[in-house]
């Protein structure tokens, strides 16, 4: 965990809140695992770079409580959508990849 801040990585908060791989909790989760990972990233994102939600939702022209249902997990993001947070939002840039 970085000494300036409480931001946990994402192994570090999967380990704390679900155990470790192969229980039954772990194993639960990581059947939901990728709805909720999209908004943990945007969540830690946000935070890394000193965001409110209020003030990500003004750089990408969308609203808080957009921002809140998709970092909570409440709405799904369209890949437009989810585009602008990342590059006009957060300063990045949006790789997706399709695993076979």
């Amino acid at each position: 965990m970085n000494q300036k801040s409480n931001i946990k990585t994402l192994d570090q908060f999967v380990d704390e809140q679900y155990g470790k791989k192969g229980t039954s909790k772990r194993n639960k989760f990581e059947n939901g695992y990728e709805d909720f990972k999209l908004g943990f990233l945007i969540q830690q994102a946000r935070l890394e770079k000193g965001l409110t939600q209020e003030e990500l939702a003004q750089k990408c022209g969308t609203n808080k409580g957009y921002i809140s249902k998709i970092e909570n997990n409440i709405k799904e993001v369209r890949i437009s959508t989810l585009q602008k947070i990342v590059e006009l939002g957060l300063g990045g840039h949006l790789e997706l990849s399709i695993k076979l």
